[in-house]
């Protein structure tokens, strides 16, 4: 990958000892343009970050995660078509804020996350990740959760009420939902349907087992200290696809 002009590989040894040096000009120097840049914290293939560079040419995607192998596919991908509003980042999203200045970022998508139901603090949909996202994330940015997960799907909506964050749809059946909505969530507009209906590798892996796809938009504002629910919540029964949990716990917060 260090021959494709579309990856940056920063790791833990590289950036705690330099700056990033694209921080804060990744529009001017990179992109070329003063489009919106949007990033998918934990990008696996890319799928998701390539096929949305594809439906929005006129928006800049970014990409980003701590495994080379995953980044490959989509940074091939992207390369090979000529998508030009495609980048991916190799880092450990712990570091995420370090890459981008206040308010250079538009949206975060968060797609089929590791729940991370042992340590509440490795959730990236934690306040603890909420308000590294602040950092860089505009006022009131959009935060898209999309997951396989009941616990992290419960976990966040706990997050958003307790912090009362914006929501501009949330439904625990997505494709369900395609046919039939409801008042809370009406059906999908076709324009929100093309961009959900990308799969990414995982998420068919839990659509052939017969799992929900839930997903959830909100708005992250500036303001406001940001609280951690305190509520028990039933841990999945599984940790991946095919491979059940460890812990013999039912509950976790």
């Amino acid at each position: 990958m260090e021959t494709f002009d579309n990856v940056f590989q920063y790791p833990y040894g590289i950036i705690t000892q330099t700056d990033f040096p694209m921080k804060g000009s990744w529009q001017r120097d990179y992109f070329k343009n003063n489009n919106p840049i949007v990033l998918e914290l934990g990008c696996g293939k890319g799928e998701y970050t390539v096929g949305l560079a594809r439906l929005y040419p006129d928006v800049n995607f970014i990409g980003v995660d701590i495994k080379g192998a995953r980044i490959y596919t989509g940074a091939k991908q992207a390369l090979a078509e000529g998508l030009t509003n495609v980048a991916f980042l190799r880092t450990s999203i712990e570091l995420i804020d370090r890459f981008f200045a206040p308010n250079e970022v538009a949206e975060i998508w968060l797609t089929f996350s590791d729940p991370q139901m042992k340590n509440v603090n490795k959730r990236l949909s934690s306040t603890v990740f909420l308000e590294r996202y602040r950092h860089f994330l505009k006022d009131g940015g959009i935060v898209h959760l999309k997951t396989d997960s009941n616990f992290l799907f419960t976990y966040t909506s706990y997050v958003v009420q307790e912090n009362r964050l914006p929501v501009i749809f949330r439904t625990e059946d997505l494709y369900g939902n395609e046919k039939e909505g409801t008042a809370e969530t009406p059906v999908l507009d076709a324009k929100t349907k093309e961009i959900l209906n990308i799969h990414t590798y995982y998420e068919n892996q839990w659509i052939e087992r017969g799992l929900n796809i839930k997903y959830m938009k909100f708005l992250l504002p500036h303001t406001g200290e940001l609280r951690e629910p305190d509520v028990e919540i039933e841990l999945d029964n599984y940790r991946s696809f095919k491979r059940t949990k460890r812990s013999s716990l039912e509950t976790a917060k």
